[in-house]
């Protein structure tokens, strides 16, 4: 999941923690292995090296392309799991190095959802293309995994994948979660901090995963139609939802409105919070 995970959950006994530790494990470790872009032979690379063939999708992979297809419909294009392959011509860490204008150039033929056959359960990308769901990964398995542990048990939970967080409820009496969200100008402090009974919180932003040259920071969401960082976008835009899927995408669909992230989370009527 590329950051650190874990679960707060309200049992009295070890063993029964142990227990739940080991569902949650098991499901993260199952998301991680069958739909990440840096394993061999699963499905994410059976579709990238397709060649241009047909590739039979699962169910659950259906559903993802699926709901990837309607983000994709509904940010006008901006939220594109296609653009993952822009990666071979920008490094985000924390150096100086801005790809030149040629290298970009060279890999935008080979983005956009526009040009993939989804006809369930065939999926089709032209030779050269990618897809990378790691847009959406994570917080699916957030969900995911707060699902199976509600099956088996009535405790209060909290799970954490690297920020992105998804709660049951707690208790009855019990005081609600505290989140601090993290202050991007100063990593590992919060900048609020936020109390949680039930429900998701997601954010994106460029607190790890950024370049600066001369002065000027360029955050890792990158605009898939000029292959380029947004411009002008907040630091980083946590936004709160139902389920953690749905608040990540929020988070993400701000960021893509670069400075009209603030207009667009309000003509959602969400809960959120900037940071510039």
């Amino acid at each position: 999941m590329a950051g650190p995970c874990e679960i707060f959950m309200e049992v009295d006994e070890e063993v029964s923690a142990n227990d739940l530790l080991r569902i949650a494990e098991d499901e993260a470790w199952r998301i991680e292995k069958k739909f990440s872009r840096y394993r061999e032979g699963n499905i994410v690379y059976r579709l990238n090296n397709s060649d241009g063939a047909p590739v039979k999708v699962d169910e659950e992979t259906a559903h993802l392309l699926d709901f990837a297809q309607q983000c994709w419909a509904l940010s006008d294009g901006l939220f594109d799991i296609t653009s993952g392959v822009l990666r071979r011509a920008w490094k985000f860490d924390g150096g100086d190095h801005i790809p030149d204008n040629a290298a970009i150039d060279a890999l935008l033929p080979y983005v956009g959802w526009q040009y993939v056959d989804w006809s369930r359960p065939f999926f089709t990308l032209p030779q050269g293309m990618e897809v990378d769901f790691g847009g959406i990964g994570k917080e699916y398995a957030v969900d995911r995994v707060l699902l199976l542990l509600q099956e088996a048990t009535e405790a209060g939970l909290l799970v954490n994948f690297g920020g992105d967080i998804h709660a049951n409820g707690r208790r009855k009496g019990a005081r609600p979660w505290s989140i601090g969200i993290e202050n991007p100008n100063q990593p590992d402090s919060a900048s609020s901090l936020l109390k949680i009974r039930q429900g998701a919180l997601a954010t994106s932003g460029d607190t790890r995963r950024f370049l600066q040259r001369e002065g000027k920071r360029y955050g890792h969401v990158l605009n898939p139609k000029t292959g380029r960082p947004i411009e002008n976008a907040p630091r980083s835009v946590t936004v709160a939802a139902d389920t953690c899927t749905e608040a990540g995408v929020l988070a993400t669909f701000a960021l893509l409105h670069g400075g009209d992230a603030e207009a667009f989370l309000k003509s959602q009527a969400v809960q959120y919070w900037l940071n510039d």
